[in-house]
């Protein structure tokens, strides 16, 4: 770590803390040549997630964009406020956890709707709407008895 005043590559570090969000270290250093003290903060950087399109090009990830459009989703529908970035962040948890730096988009959507499925119906169907492109009330219809059907069936049965 280069002094900011002298600019000697040799520093000890005199002191170092986690801050709160705990990805994070606070240290101080002081540096060798000059005895000047500062501080660095060090953090983990997440390695780059790429989404692959349909089309083939690829994009960064966004966490940002994707709980957007959950949160669109979920306008006005009876869930916690946080539900949208909560639920952004367990998908961009789990595409991370493949360790594939790249995922299809076809990965990511279909996460999305499992956890609009979970948290709401509505704001499930909504999503589908879109990501699916229903051409017209058949291809509604059609995943509103998916879900009535999934709805009966026990939880530990298959399907």
């Amino acid at each position: 770590m280069r002094c900011p005043q002298c600019g000697a590559r040799d520093s000890r570090v005199v002191d170092s803390r986690d801050l709160d969000d705990a990805a994070t270290i606070r240290r101080r250093r002081e540096c060798a040549a000059c005895s000047n003290r500062f501080t660095t903060y060090e953090r983990v950087e997440a390695a780059r997630l790429v989404v692959v399109k349909r089309d083939t090009t690829r994009q960064e990830f966004d966490r940002d964009k994707l709980a957007a459009g959950l949160r669109k989703a979920l306008t006005r529908r009876p869930v916690r406020d946080d539900a949208p970035d909560q639920a952004a962040d367990e998908i961009e948890a789990e595409l991370r956890a493949t360790g594939n730096s790249e995922v299809p988009s076809s990965r990511v959507g279909s996460l999305a709707m499992q956890k609009l499925r979970a948290l709401d119906h509505i704001a499930y169907i909504r999503f589908a709407s879109v990501y699916q492109s229903f051409e017209d009330l058949e291809d509604l219809k059609r995943e509103v008895d998916t879900l009535y059907e999934q709805r009966d069936m026990p939880e530990d049965s298959p399907g």
